[in-house]
């Protein structure tokens, strides 16, 4: 396994059989940095750090800079890398088709390992383990295969498919080498490496996000105890606990971590260290993080970092890698943005702050190009920088910066600008800048002033032509004219000069792809402009000196060809088809022919082979994009195509009708094929000065290069290339390509960021050409140093030139506008002074000359329009101010609910008449609607309704205890009997039967009445832990009231007495409604005595009016001063101060207008104090005005009265006098009442005011107690999380413990009643054998042989299990059958080897065959019995194994309830010890003080304790009454005691007798009976008719028995003498047959001497005859055994079958006739 990299990188690719050199390109240096690729920096040693850089690693040196480069092996990309732990290698994981990880060794660079066959196309991510053995590496798509590899084996470990979604990251746990960890689009996984049965395996867990939203996870950092803390796109932290979310952590206030993305990167010193999207690394609390965990009303966990660096504002952290130096506290950070940063994470005082070692352009490469005159290059790219190069000394000279991102960028031609340093870039805004380029030393040169740098860039212009993103800028080939392309769809023109003027634009039909001017060879100046939607355009320069239009820019008249491009390709390779199958056949015919010349044959017709239908054309839609394109020749170009036409370079040429059709497409009049680029277009096209050489970019990265002839415009000799892949061939298109100006250098630039500049010449002879040349930077022009700085655009947002000559218009067009207006209004204004003049002198003419208003108008249609007009007007005013209307009526309502409906009552003042004393009422809010309310669920144990569903479960489930099944088991063990019907009973036996009834149902009435007497007896029995409730409930009482809840700190706090935030806030509640209701009826009193006042002025008015009718009749002598009338004050009426009408209304405005133009008065008086003052006096003025018209009514009443009085008689005088007295009578007593009415009003007031002082008194206490319970209810908050979730768990607990009890109470019914189902089942086992026993009867001598069929155990066919069962139960089953079956066999084994004496299936003679099939049925019957006692066995046994587990779960459950509650006791005393803190405030008189010391009260009252006195007295009576319970419960337990022992010695007697009269009746009942009974059974047994018709019938049956065994007796009798007869003939036939016999033995004696003399010559022939008889008889017998065999062994299996058949060919056997007797005659027979 050695291997150099010289055999093992990527090489280029030439076409074979061309003179194209192997290095045709020197790689010279790389100047971008592919920031974007996750994990794109590592660490080989301090010195050196290496990242990817497309198809090369590139190893930069951070002291020198200067750079190293690997080449990709495969030749596709890389796709990640990873330092190994000992930084003695470097695993390489590469892109491609299969390709490889190349693990490197440092410092040699050398290959070490390769490692092959991981995945299909690209590797995402590579990692080391902790120990550096192993290596980690994931797949990208299609497989997302995940591999351990023992890489230095080159073997793979393990491997397994991780994911369907991109995976970003894999790693393995430094903890533990076990576990490994991978993440990436929405996933989180956990690996193990497991060991199981068939091997080590990766056995996955995914993460599961739960409430918690997706996310991709970039990074995570694995902890101590297998927890792993992930990041997350919204910048909190994830801590995962096996594979779900344990914990979101967030900063205090739910802010996030990070702004943006997170990732953890490393733990130590107790630190877990994060990264983010916002450019700040933060250090979080470990020890917090491990045990972080959610609340219940949040699942987040909320903590501050431990310390903080802020890198940048604009920076963006994406990855970390850390200094190999031991206790380093310096990491090297990617930055996203595009740098490389050295960060020091030691958090002191003295740590230095970021320093930014690289920077780089971040993003895809916009714009690229040379200079023209030395060896510098600039780029611009999204991230709003513009760069310049020294691609010759490879490095960096300037960078500037702006708002926008570039996107295009073209260096000023040197006619343009002699010194080669103007830069022409296009933004993102539309905005085209130009900057020069100098050496800013010789621009302070003459100053004296030093300036860091070789080269600077400035600003010249800016200027924004476009709308949208620029996409191409292109100086005209004299350099007169500046064309720049937008995305927008237009081409801007301008003049170029010392300020670039604007000349005008053209509309073109798709976004401008790229600009081009015709060159020097062509006579005419045009444009060429790619469109990306496929259209080309070529327009005439414009003239700068033509008169330009004034409206806008636009270039209308502009002439332009259009080109359309339809796609060919389709059809190019249908002509190619066409082509091919056109030589097949010409050879197939011509090696037909040769073959026939051969033959020399006759030549037949050739069959017709069908062909294949040919490819249809297929035109792309939407059509394919335009890559890029170039002039050939004069009206004419080529063009490369993405898409479907990528594959080819199409020659085209504008049409020459371009006015026929503006729709119309074009099709290339030629084309080149471009090899291998079907799917890889050309992106980017450029040529050497010389135009030999042919560069183009790839979409896929490569650069290629061909080789071309001298003035080749058709590319014909486009055919040998040279071709390279430097950039990444995924995402790294290369769009940007260019040649030095003296063709040394090739640079390219690709949307993978990477910039790279390559050599022509081998880099000695490059080194030896250009050892004295170096790039020049411009000199700054000519008075550079005093102008100031060009005006920016900075505004996204700014006016193009097209619309700001548009906007410029406008404007100019309004101004004339309004002029024309205001001439019109000024010519209108005269008009109407000259009207008004006329009307004056018309109004100053006599009525009878002056012209009438009708006649002075012109048309009576005016004055309409204008009404119209003016109606038409106020609707518009109406419905403009219409909002402002609804607003104020909106502001009103809420002043109204804020200040007015707020209250639920106005505060009113009721004033004394006669003092000063005054009473006012509460002000009180008004309730809400829901504040009064309280509706609480209390936290208590599992309610009873879930006891009582689980005990009714439980009930439901235990019911089936005789179940169907057992039942159809009873119907079929036990068929119903039948018995004769029809057997009646005698009278006597029927009396008989009722008597015993009767008895027995007395007995059963006596024996029930003695045990509920026994019950109710044992029920009385008190048990051995019997207490007294009375004492019971005292102990409960005393302990619940015993101690101080104030220093007892172990005190329990009774259940009843528990408080918790409902019952707090209940009681809280109740003060207030208590509180208010006070103050509510205190107002109600206090609004009544204000009711009553205001009737009481209504009265006083009254009686005013009378005393002055009544003085109108007195002298003015006798008038008594009536009392000053009270008035309402405006403070006892508050609800009229809201009430306004028009009036009022309009003396605010007038007040207000006021107000407006006097600024300068004072503002403390409000406007509403001004109103009521000025309504005030108004009211007083009214008042003054009638009380002086009625004194003046008065005088003058007075004075007539006087007048009078002079006149009048004795008479009248006396009827005055009684007058005067009736009236001075009436006016005082009207008076009198006033006065007393008043004072009575004054009285009630002061008594009122008393009760409103005293009830002040007891609110303040009661608010002194509210806040006592507020501060009460704010700490049982405190605890109310803590005990609702302990609470919750010992309701869990609960509930767990009453499911498992009635679990459990189930499972022992259940089991229960299975045991007495079995127990049934084997009593009806042995029912069965009695049936058997009684069925074979006494004596019986086929018993054995019945008994043997009876217990025999025959294989039966099992019932298929339904497919519900579980599989465990399935297994069993099986098992118990193959157990079955062996047992079976080895039955049938020992039954068969007892066949040949014995057939249990054949009935042997002398056997009833009922007997038989009785036995047969009964023998069913025992094997169903034993299979349903083997099934409840099963059952029995599973549930005695759930109730064993069931108790198990109950203890520890137990366990853990008794744990939840000790939890709760303790924080129900925490929270009893905080509350008993809290300080109550009570307040005393100095008479309620007894805490004295030395006769005088302390300064210190902290030891005294407050009780209420009678409560004091309550507990000294207490005392006393105490001890004489004391002394006589004392004598009550003496007496007890002594009791107790009395009833004990009595117990021990009692149970001696029972003991003795239990032996006795014993000895009774054997006496009696021969055994022991039960003497209650005994008693309550009754007559059975059953049984009596048994006995009845059991009677009949034996006589009719009788009569036939009588009439047998006689049959047997006469078959005896019969036989007796028939014996005697018998006898008689031996006889004579015996003599017979031995005649014919006396002849074969004879015959045999005979036979003896003759000759032996037929002995032979017998005895072979014979022999084969014997050996014919042999076979025959033999046959007829098996087929006997045959015939059992079917009958055996029919038996078995549930079948009782009987042997083929066995008839039943024929009845015996009886037996011949002899007649007299004898029959012989001759010899």
């Amino acid at each position: 396994m050695n291997y150099t990299y010289e055999e093992v990188h990527s090489r280029p690719f030439i076409t074979p059989d061309s003179d194209i050199p192997e290095n045709l390109l020197h790689l010279s240096h790389s100047f971008g940095y592919d920031s974007g690729r996750r994990g794109n920096l590592q660490l080989l040693d301090d010195r050196t750090l290496v990242f990817i850089a497309g198809n090369m690693l590139v190893l930069l040196d951070i002291s020198t800079k200067e750079q190293k480069y690997l080449r990709s092996c495969s030749g596709g990309g890389i796709g990640s890398i990873a330092a190994h732990p000992s930084k003695d290698y470097f695993a390489v994981a590469e892109k491609g088709n299969h390709p490889n990880i190349i693990v490197y060794e440092y410092p040699s660079l050398q290959p070490y390992r390769i490692l092959r066959g991981g995945t299909e196309r690209a590797y995402s991510f590579v990692d080391f383990n902790q120990d550096g053995n192993l290596l980690a590496s994931v797949g990208s798509d299609p497989d997302y295969m995940l591999t351990l590899w023992d890489w230095r084996k080159e073997e793979v470990t393990l491997s397994c498919k991780a994911i369907s979604q991109e995976v970003y990251r894999v790693s393995f746990s430094p903890y533990n080498s076990g576990l490994l960890t991978s993440s990436g689009s929405h996933h989180i996984k956990f690996w193990k490496m497991a060991s199981t049965f068939t091997g080590l395996k990766l056995q996955g867990l995914m993460g599961h996000f739960g409430k918690t939203a997706a996310t991709d996870i970039e990074g995570y950092m694995e902890l101590p105890d297998g927890k792993v803390v992930s990041g997350s796109d919204w910048g909190n932290l994830l801590l995962w606990d096996g594979n779900a979310i344990k914990v979101e952590i967030c900063r205090k206030e739910g802010r996030n971590c990070h702004a943006g993305k997170v990732q953890p990167f490393s733990l130590e010193d107790g630190q877990l260290m994060t990264i983010g999207s916002d450019g700040v690394v933060r250090g979080w609390d470990f020890e917090g993080i491990d045990s972080a965990d959610s609340s219940d009303r949040s699942s987040k966990f909320e903590m501050e970092p431990m310390n903080e660096m802020v890198v940048g504002h604009n920076v963006c952290l994406s990855s970390m890698v850390k200094s190999s130096t031991p206790d380093s506290f310096v990491w090297f950070a990617q930055d996203s943005n595009g740098a490389i940063w050295k960060l020091d994470l030691s958090f002191t005082y003295t740590t230095p702050d970021p320093e930014c070692l690289f920077s780089f352009q971040a993003g895809p490469i916009q714009g690229l190009d040379v200079s023209r005159k030395s060896h510098l290059m600039a780029t611009t790219a999204l991230d709003r920088s513009i760069k310049v190069f020294d691609f010759l000394a490879k490095k960096e000279l300037t960078t500037i910066r702006f708002n926008q991102g570039g996107t295009a960028l073209s260096w000023a031609p040197t006619l343009v600008n002699q010194s080669g340093g103007l830069l022409v870039t296009g933004f993102e805004d539309g905005v085209v800048r130009l900057l020069e380029l100098f050496n800013p030393q010789r621009l302070h040169l003459a100053s004296g002033r030093s300036v860091k740098g070789d080269a600077k860039l400035r600003l010249k212009q800016a200027f924004k032509p476009h709308n949208a993103p620029v996409t191409a800028v292109a100086y005209e080939r004299n350099g007169e004219i500046l064309a720049t392309g937008s995305s927008d769809s237009t081409v801007f023109f301008f003049t170029v000069g010392e300020k670039y003027k604007p000349i005008g634009f053209v509309h073109v039909p798709g976004p401008v792809q790229t600009l081009e001017w015709s060159p020097h060879s062509h006579s005419e100046n045009r444009l060429l402009i790619l469109c990306q939607s496929g259209h080309v355009v070529e327009v005439q320069s414009p003239d700068p000196e033509a008169q330009k239009p004034t409206k806008t820019f636009q270039l209308p008249e502009l002439p332009s060809k259009v080109f359309r491009f339809r796609s060919i390709k389709s059809r190019i390779k249908r002509e190619e088809e066409i082509a091919r199958r056109q030589e097949v056949k010409e050879k197939k015919r011509k090696e037909r022919e040769k073959r026939l010349k051969e033959s020399k044959q006759p030549e037949l017709e050739p069959e017709e082979e069908e062909e294949e239908e040919l490819p249809a054309i297929y035109i792309p839609d939407p059509p394919s994009p335009l890559c890029c394109g170039f002039y050939s020749l004069p009206g004419q170009f080529w063009i490369s195509m993405g898409g479907f036409d990528a594959g080819f370079l199409y020659h085209c040429k504008f049409s020459e009708n371009q006015d026929q059709e503006p729709d119309q497409q074009d099709e290339p009049f030629d084309f080149q094929p471009v090899h291998n680029a079907d799917k890889d277009p050309i992106c980017t096209i450029t040529f050497s000065s010389n135009r030999q050489l042919l560069l183009c970019g790839m979409h896929s990265g490569f650069i290629r290069i061909y080789p071309l002839q001298p003035g080749d415009h058709s590319l014909t000799s486009m055919q040998a290339y040279w071709t390279l892949s430097c950039h990444d061939n995924q995402y790294g298109h290369l769009r940007h390509i260019c040649c030095s100006h003296d063709d040394h250098f090739v640079l390219t630039a690709g949307d993978d960021g990477n910039i790279f500049s390559f050599s022509l010449l081998p880099p000695e002879e490059l080194q030896k050409k250009l050892q004295r040349k170096r790039a020049k930077v411009p000199s700054p022009r000519r008075g550079l140093e005093n102008e100031s700085l060009a005006q920016d655009i900075e505004d996204p947002a700014a006016y193009s030139i097209e619309t700001a000559k548009q906007k410029l218009e406008k404007d100019r067009l309004r101004r004339e506008a309004e002029l024309e207006i205001a001439a019109k209004r000024k010519k209108l204004a005269e008009l109407r002074k000259k009207f008004e003049q006329l009307e004056k002198e018309n109004n100053s003419l006599p009525e009878h000359v002056r012209l009438k208003p009708e006649e002075l108008q012109l048309d009576r249609r005016f004055t309409e329009h204008a009404e119209r007009v003016t109606a038409q007007r106020v609707r518009e005013v109406r419905k403009q101010m219409s909002w402002e209307q609804e607003r104020c009526s909106i502001a009103l309502s809420k002043l109204q609910d804020w200040f007015r409906d707020s209250l639920e009552s106005n505060m009113v003042t009721v004033v004394a008449i006669c003092s000063e004393h005054r009473v006012s009422t509460y002000r009180l809010p008004a309730l809400t609607k829901t504040s009064a309310q309280l509706v609480h669920q209390s936290r208590t144990s599992p309610p009873e309704e879930e006891q009582n569903a689980v005990q009714g479960r439980r009930k439901s489930k235990a019911e089936p205890a005789n179940n169907g099944s057992i039942l159809e088991e009873e119907e079929m063990l036990h068929p119903p009997v039948s018995r004769p019907a029809g057997i009646k009973l005698a009278d006597r036996q029927v009396e008989r039967l009722r008597k015993a009834a009767e008895k027995a149902e007395k007995a059963r009435a006596k024996i029930e009445k003695r045990k509920q007497e026994w019950a109710k007896l044992y029920a009385e029995k008190p048990d051995e832990n019997f207490e007294d409730p009375h004492d019971v409930q005292a102990i409960k009482k005393a302990k619940e009231t015993i101690g101080d809840l104030k220093p007892d700190k172990d005190f329990t706090v009774p259940k009843h007495l528990m408080m918790n935030a409902e019952r707090k806030r209940a009681e809280l509640m109740g003060l207030e409604d208590n509180i208010r209701q006070k103050q509510t009826e205190m107002n109600r009193q206090i609004v009544a005595l204000r009711d009553s006042k205001v009737r009481l002025l209504s009265q006083l008015r009254a009686q005013a009016e009378q005393v002055k009718k009544v003085q109108q009749h007195l002298p003015a002598h006798l008038h008594r001063p009536p009392p000053t009338l009270p008035t309402m004050q405006p403070e006892e009426t508050p609800e009229k101060r809201l009430q306004y009408s028009h009036a009022t209304l309009e003396r605010y405005r007038v007040l207000r207008d006021q107000r407006l133009q006097t600024m300068e008065q004072d503002d403390a008086t409000s406007l509403l104090d001004q109103l009521e003052k000025v309504e005030e006096n108004e009211k007083n003025g009214e008042e003054r005005t009638s009380s002086l018209s009625a004194s003046s009514l008065h005088g003058g009443e007075d004075e007539t009265a006087g007048d009078e009085g002079a006149e009048q008689t004795e008479r009248e005088e006396e009827l005055q006098k009684e007058e005067e007295l009736r009236l001075l009578y009436e006016q005082d007593s009207l008076l009198e009442e006033m006065e007393s009415s008043v004072c009575q009003f004054d009285a009630e007031l002061r008594l009122l005011r008393h009760q409103k002082l005293r009830l002040d008194c007891h609110l303040k206490m009661a608010d002194i107690h509210q806040l006592t319970l507020y501060q009460e209810l704010l700490l049982v908050k405190e605890f109310e999380k803590r005990e609702d979730s302990l609470q919750e768990k010992l309701n869990a607990h609960i509930k767990e413990e009453n499911n498992i009890t009635s679990m459990l109470e189930e499972f022992n019914e259940q089991l229960a009643l299975k045991q007495a189902d079995i127990a049934r089942l084997q009593e009806r086992e042995k029912a069965l054998f009695s049936a058997f026993q009684a069925s074979l009867g006494l004596e019986n001598k086929f018993e054995d042989f019945l008994t043997k069929v009876f217990k025999k155990k025959v294989k039966r066919v099992k019932k298929k299990e339904p497919m519900e069962e579980e599989e465990e139960e399935e297994s069993d089953d099986d098992s118990d059958e193959d157990s079955d079956e062996d047992y079976d066999d080895d039955d049938d084994h020992s039954s068969s080897e007892e066949e040949g004496a014995l057939d249990s299936s054949v009935c042997p003679p002398g056997c009833e065959p009922e007997l038989l099939e009785n036995t047969l049925q009964l023998r069913e019957r025992r094997l169903d019995l034993e299979e349903l006692v083997v099934e409840e066995k099963k059952i029995a046994k599973a549930l005695r194994q759930e109730c064993d587990t069931l108790v198990k779960k109950e203890k520890s459950m137990k366990s853990s309830r008794k744990a939840a509650e000790e939890d709760l006791e303790l924080v129900y005393r925490e929270k009893q010890q905080k509350m008993n803190e809290l300080h109550v405030v009570v307040p005393l008189r100095l008479n309620q003080i007894e805490f004295l010391t030395n006769g005088s009260m302390s300064s210190n009252l902290s030891p005294a304790l407050v009780l209420d006195r009678t409560e004091l007295n309550r507990l000294q009576e207490r005392i006393k009454q105490l001890q004489v319970e004391k002394s006589h419960q004392r004598d009550l337990t003496c007496a007890a005691r002594q009791q107790h022992i009395r009833l004990l010695h009595e117990r021990k007697d009692m149970n001696t007798k029972i003991q003795m009269l239990e032996e006795h009746c014993n000895q009774m009942m054997m006496m009696k009976y021969g055994k022991l009974v039960d003497l209650e059974t005994l008693q309550t047994l009754s007559g059975s008719r059953i049984l009596e018709e048994l006995k009845q019938e059991k009677l009949l049956k034996e006589a009719a028995y009788a009569k036939e065994i009588k009439e047998w007796n006689v049959k047997v009798e006469e078959a005896r003498d019969a036989l007796m007869e028939v014996t005697r003939c018998n006898t008689e036939c031996l006889r004579r047959m015996m003599s017979l016999i031995n005649q014919k033995n006396e002849l074969d004696h004879k015959i045999n001497t005979r036979q003896k003399k003759m000759g032996r010559q037929f002995q032979d022939d017998r005895r072979r005859v014979v022999q084969e008889d014997i050996q014919r008889l042999k076979d025959l017998v033999k046959t007829q055994s098996q087929e006997a065999e045959a015939l059992r062994r079917e009958i055996f299996l029919l038996s078995h079958q549930g079948g009782h058949a009987l042997p083929p060919g066995q008839d039943p056997l024929p009845s015996l006739d009886p037996f011949p007797i002899p007649s007299d005659r004898t029959t012989t027979g001759a010899v």
